[in-house]
């Protein structure tokens, strides 16, 4: 057992600033900026009291309007990015690489199916499956499990209003202080909702069929929205077969003025077909096929996920009051090296008050919240036979409980500057109990770790002009293992390792804004990090989870930037526009001075990744663009740095038309030049020392090849 010493008690110190928060009344007009009356990027929020634009609706007291959900991220002082639904309603929106393809910092690569590798900022860059470092939440409420692990199968794209990202410790707005930070997928409600009706059906290459539908509707205090959607596809590989089932709803009613509570329900169904990896050789020249382990034992991952939750909020007379609480129940069936058989709860609440106070004259913008939610998770595992259930081999018990005090601050000492400050207080359970019996595991094994500590951050926010800010910060983060890292499986048996947790500070330094047709946003940071948790497959060709290690020192370090042009206006003279936009990525994560790895490079993601796209839009409707996305060299294969894979370019072309009565039609045509590619490794120590050499290793997925989707959708 090991435990790591308690630094303060969280709850009890943020109750007392909970507390000490003054009555006082709504602060008076001043010169600054109000919260939601900053914008960047984009267009200005309608003021208060004003008639909504077109498309857009007013919001209610739990989830405001869509312009003022973009006006709250960009008030942060740290680099984040807001996504309008809007924006990609249009395009064959399949995976979360299909809506933050265009965000810059963040590395999200496709490698079957809705499965993929979400990285930001080199959170769990080596890792082989799901994510680490990065907290999802819906409409504010965390997704990941009680233990930080998390995965992407409950997302549904065409389920979404907007999308929010908060990069590292700029996340601490929702209580999260991982490396990687936090991403927010806000559903709409029949006061956001783009239409009150809403039928879509698209579908193409690889037997590819998807419906989808949305309805809501607004009776005097009460709205609801209900949406689902079904897809089928084959894939592009072979046994890549995908079969999901999204459906989504929330129940508004407004108890009495400035007083709401909105229930949330969600219900997900995947069973999704894995291909497994390749040899370098037959990613590239092969891509179609599939290992012939995951064929043999008829890999695949069945997940059953039912969600519930609620958000009560209050309007104050100073600020606004959420209180936030969810369950959810998942259930997973997942033949791979053996056949895993999970079933648990994940349960939280989550109280949060955000207001604008005066202090001595000067406006003090302040975040206070609280986080308790815990979890058990009942972990079997059986010999794989053809992708059933043979003998049993595991018998766990996965526990983990979680505490969180934090609360942020932007104190405006002159008109247009801001200090902000803020602290999370956090303490973390992980407990395990193996109860053993089996001849593949017999030893009874029970681990308990406790995390715990205190997570600053320290920033300003410069901004001289509405639509231009300028910030800089450094922040504490740490990452706590998930039992995917505690619990570690090799052919043999399971066994806890008792981890340390990863810590990090970042410091970053940016500029986002517009200045008539110039729009840019632009971050570079460094972190350095102390014990991070870094991944390398032990077979990946098997599919056994990778191990985890503590790597004493490593820096991450990076460009994230983004710049848009609008090149010409009135390109026939009708109100056209074609504008260039520009993203780029790039990626340093290295160790420093290993006893093992010396100072080489963290394999797993490219140094840079660039985006291109050209937009012509017309008035009518009609839009064409053309894209292309390039990785100059690819990411190193090992840690060892022996084998690196090779670059790619992938032509891609969006066109389309928006019809006066609310009918859409659009093309989606992919990697037009059929390019041969790996989009993502599972990482090994060193590519040369496996058995038959580099040749051998079976640890690459090969990008998907040339494919065209189209769609009709319909709103009214």
């Amino acid at each position: 057992m090991s435990h790591i010493p308690q630094v303060v008690p969280g709850a009890a110190l943020l109750f007392t600033l909970l507390a000490a928060v003054p009555a006082v009344a709504q602060t008076p007009e001043s010169s600054t900026i109000p919260l939601d009356e900053i914008t960047v990027a984009g267009a200005a929020p309608p003021s208060p009291g004003t008639a909504p634009r077109a498309g857009e609706t007013a919001g209610s007291v739990t989830v405001p309007s869509v312009a003022r959900q973009r006006a709250a991220v960009n008030a942060t002082v740290g680099s984040v990015a807001f996504i309008d639904a809007a924006d990609f309603q249009n395009r064959y929106a399949n995976t979360l690489r299909d809506v933050l393809k265009d965000t810059p910092g963040i590395f999200v690569q496709e490698r079957y199916g809705q499965e993929l590798r979400l990285s930001i900022r080199g959170s769990g860059v080596a890792r082989g499956f799901h994510l680490r470092g990065i907290e999802l939440l819906q409409d504010g409420i965390p997704l990941n499990l009680a233990d930080g692990s998390g995965d992407f199968y409950q997302i549904d794209p065409l389920a979404l209003r907007s999308i929010e990202v908060y990069k590292g410790g700029n996340a601490l707005t929702f209580g999260a202080t991982t490396l990687g930070g936090a991403v927010n997928f806000v559903t709409p409600t029949a006061h956001t909702a783009l239409a009150p009706n809403i039928l879509r059906i698209d579908g193409g290459s690889f037997n590819t069929i998807r419906e989808s539908f949305q309805f809501s509707r607004i009776s005097g205090p009460a709205d609801f929205l209900i949406s689902g959607t079904v897809t089928n596809s084959d894939g592009y590989r072979a046994h890549e077969a995908q079969r999901t089932q999204n459906i989504n709803a929330n129940l508004g009613y407004q108890l009495a003025p400035g007083v709401e509570t909105r229930f949330y329900l969600g219900s997900y169904v995947t069973d999704q077909k894995l291909p497994g990896t390749l040899t370098l050789s037959d990613a590239l020249a092969n891509p179609r096929r599939a290992n012939a382990t995951a064929i043999s034992g008829n890999q695949s991952r069945q997940v059953e996920t039912q969600r519930i939750a609620n958000r009560t909020s209050f309007l104050l007379d100073v600020g606004k009051l959420d209180i936030d609480s969810w369950a959810i129940h998942k259930s997973l069936y997942h033949p791979i090296f053996q056949a895993i058989d999970q079933d648990g709860w994940t349960y939280g609440i989550a109280p949060r008050w955000a207001g604008t106070i005066d202090v001595g004259g000067y406006r003090t913008d302040t975040i206070l919240g609280l986080r308790a939610f815990a979890g058990q998770n009942s972990a079997l595992q059986f010999q794989n036979v053809a992708g059933q259930r043979g003998a049993q081999t595991l018998n766990a018990l996965q526990s983990a409980s979680n505490y969180e005090a934090y609360g942020e601050n932007r104190f405006w000492f002159l008109p247009d500057l801001a200090l902000m400050t803020g602290a999370k207080l956090f303490s973390s359970n992980r407990t395990y109990s193996n109860k053993g019996g089996f001849s593949a595991n017999p030893t009874v094994q029970f681990g308990n770790v406790t995390y715990e500590g205190v997570n600053p951050k320290l920033g300003l926010l410069w901004q001289p002009l509405p639509d231009i800010q300028v910030f800089g910060d450094v922040t504490r983060s740490r990452d706590v293992p998930d039992f995917s890292d505690l619990a570690q499986t090799n052919a043999l048996r399971t066994t806890f390792v008792p981890l340390e947790a990863q810590r990090a500070w970042t410091v970053e330094a940016g500029t986002r804004g517009r200045i008539d047709r110039l729009a840019w946003d632009v971050t570079v940071y460094r972190s350095q990090l102390r014990d991070e948790l870094i991944n390398f497959s032990i077979n990946p060709g098997l599919n056994i989870p990778a191990a985890t290690f503590n790597a004493p020192r490593t820096i991450h370090q990076g460009v994230e930037a983004a710049v848009t042009l609008e090149v010409v206006r009135d390109l026939t003279g009708v109100g056209d526009t074609l504008s260039l936009t520009q993203i780029w990525t790039h990626n340093d994560f290295r160790f420093v001075r290993d006893p093992v790895f010396g100072n080489n490079r963290i394999a797993g993601i490219p140094d840079d990744v660039l985006r291109t796209v050209l937009g012509y839009a017309h008035p009518s409707g009609f839009y064409l663009s053309p894209s292309l996305d390039w990785v100059p060299r690819g990411a190193f294969a090992d840690h060892a740095n022996r084998l690196r894979v090779p670059g790619y370019a992938l032509v891609n072309l969006q066109t389309g038309i928006d019809f006066r009565n609310g009918v859409s039609l659009f093309v989606d045509a992919r990697n037009l030049t059929d390019a041969r590619y790996v989009s993502d490794i599972s990482v090994v120590t060193n590519a040369a020392a496996t058995a038959g050499g580099a040749a051998a290793l079976a640890a690459f997925y090969p990008g998907t090849g040339r494919s065209v989707f189209a769609g009709l959708r319909a709103a009214f």
